[in-house]
């Protein structure tokens, strides 16, 4: 990929621009709508020489699409989508720029995650590759799985065909795609398989996480590699093996147990900035602070989910959601779409009982499960 020209940043049509300045080296517009003109990826200049990878082989391009999971949490192209804030789109740019993770805190509901699918959607990256972290997640479980059991039960049952028919194909252990077959990579070590073009990973609800991971991943991110020992055993006499990837039906040839990736990924990694992060782990990191969302932006949000709707009514519900929030508590967005999609609904409730249902949709979520 080589630098083009500098690019006034535009938006498509029905979408507004990104407020403040607007720097014509942005990539990433911030209008989260498909350039169908060219692909701006290919304008990504070279990495910083610390950041530069040389992984191989190199998977196959074009990347599987998921334009139905894109538009389930974006809404349509062209459906009044928001612009992106100046910080926004610059920290994006910077992130793809300096190829280092994108760290996005902010209270729930204020489109952290969807930002990955913006971007992906915006450059054409592709399908979302999605790590949703637990207390329980570890490093291993976001590169790979090995079913050790698995391949010890198949060995079984070809021994058992091989004494019936001992003219069958290849003897346990002895076959590549035996072993591939039990590995399947996992979203993160998906994301760090070579191509030439960026993956897009969200690493989501980090706050979830033990706090060693952190620490566990900064080796992963820094090297853009990983090895998996279930292979580089067997290197000698299994040197290119196909496993599986976390893509529907992907598989990719390890060589030598080894991934290393040649584009790094985009990675947003989504926190509600609950636990404070090793300062080593931010160092590493980019970091875009998510505010809540005002009235312009939540009619926005509305006006890509539903087609019909705006007017006075709209504009009453989105003041009442505020002033709930303004309370003091906590209200995500998606709250909001569910008292919107029922209002709409031509079976649904009555102004009335809608009415009397949103302290329910509304529920503060420092309310939820307190006593």
């Amino acid at each position: 990929m080589s630098g083009g020209a500098s690019r006034e940043p535009r938006g498509a049509e029905g979408a507004s621009r990104p407020t403040g300045r607007s720097d014509g080296w942005w990539i990433y517009r911030g209008t989260g709508e498909p350039d169908l003109d060219d692909r701006l990826i290919d304008q990504l200049p070279p990495p910083p020489p610390w950041r530069d990878f040389d992984g191989g082989p190199v998977a196959p391009d074009p990347v599987p699409r998921d334009d139905a999971e894109i538009r389930r949490r974006l809404g349509a192209p062209g459906a009044g989508v928001r612009a992106s804030s100046a910080e926004e789109t610059d920290l994006v740019n910077a992130a793809l720029f300096l190829r280092r993770p994108l760290l996005v805190t902010g209270p729930p509901g204020v489109g952290k995650s969807s930002l990955a699918h913006r971007v992906s959607r915006e450059l054409g990256l592709g399908r979302v590759l999605r790590w949703t972290v637990t207390s329980k997640s570890t490093l291993r479980e976001g590169l790979y799985a090995y079913d050790a059991i698995g391949r010890v039960q198949e060995a079984s049952a070809r021994e058992a065909l091989d004494a019936a028919d001992p003219s069958g194909g290849p003897k346990p252990g002895t076959d590549p795609h035996s072993l591939g077959d039990f590995i399947q990579l996992g979203p993160l070590g998906t994301a760090l398989l070579p191509r030439e073009t960026p993956r897009v990973l969200l690493v989501d609800e980090f706050d979830k996480a033990d706090t060693d991971l952190a620490n566990d991943l900064l080796g992963a991110f820094e090297d853009g590699e990983f090895r998996i020992p279930e292979l580089s055993r067997v290197r000698a006499r299994m040197p290119e093996v196909a496993v599986h990837t976390d893509d529907p039906d992907g598989t990719h040839v390890v060589r030598h147990g080894r991934v290393r990736c040649r584009a790094f990924p985009f990675v947003v990694i989504t926190s509600n900035g609950e636990r404070a992060l090793p300062p080593a782990f931010l160092r590493r990191c980019l970091t875009l602070e998510m505010p809540p969302p005002d009235a312009d932006r939540l009619a926005e949000m509305l006006a890509a989910q539903f087609a019909d709707g705006d007017g006075d009514e709209r504009a009453l519900m989105i003041r009442d959601f505020l002033s709930r929030a303004l309370t003091g508590g906590t209200l995500a967005a998606d709250q909001l779409l569910n008292a919107e999609y029922l209002r709409l609904s031509p079976g649904g409730p009555d102004e009335s009982a809608l009415n009397g249902l949103l302290h329910a949709l509304w529920q503060r979520l420092d309310e939820v499960g307190s006593a």
